[in-house]
């Protein structure tokens, strides 16, 4: 569902805070609700955010499901999976009633497709994703049994790959190798 008076970044997170249901994005101002999400959908995230979590060192990386991403505009994302650097934490520890937001490229942002968002995902977030300058982005399509990744260049364009199998490592996550199976 999406709200057509636009709001201003205060006000969207006044709104999230409030307590009110469901999953709100911030889309160019508006409000735009996630829908809900499917039991493979769901589950490859969890599966994915487990297998992300234990190769990486906690001192230097989270793994999130569903934070939240912005870039310039009143636009904020909330990726499926994302790896934040620990330091992007400083700015909202000890801050109670403050949304994390992270403003700065991402070493992995993952979106699952799912039949509500699929192609919305692909057309409207992945350019943006690219225009934060995330490092890798990957969308993992339950039902073809693929995922795409889109890795940033040395020349910031976007290298494309499609994997149907094996194993998947993050360039910018040295040692995770991600078993595409076990998702």
């Amino acid at each position: 569902m999406a709200v057509e008076q636009r709001i201003s970044e205060e006000a969207y997170q006044k709104f999230v805070l409030s307590g009110v249901d469901g999953s709100w994005e911030l889309h160019d101002g508006r409000l735009v609700e996630k829908p809900g999400v499917t039991w493979e959908h769901a589950d490859i995230a969890m599966e994915l955010a487990y297998l992300l979590r234990h190769q990486m060192p906690r001192d230097e990386y989270r793994v999130f499901i569903e934070s939240r991403v912005r870039r310039p505009a009143a636009t904020i994302f909330m990726p499926d999976v994302m790896v934040v650097p620990t330091a992007y934490g400083e700015p909202f520890r000890g801050r109670p009633g403050t949304l994390a937001i992270f403003s700065e490229p991402l070493p992995l942002i993952v979106e699952i497709w799912s039949s509500t968002t699929g192609e919305y995902d692909v057309d409207a977030k992945l350019p943006v994703y690219q225009q934060r300058g995330d490092l890798e982005i990957w969308r993992i399509h339950p039902y073809e049994r693929t995922l795409t990744s889109w890795q940033r260049q040395l020349d910031r364009s976007y290298q494309e790959t499609i994997h149907r199998g094996g194993i998947a490592t993050p360039v910018a996550l040295p040692g995770v190798a991600i078993d595409l199976e076990t998702l």
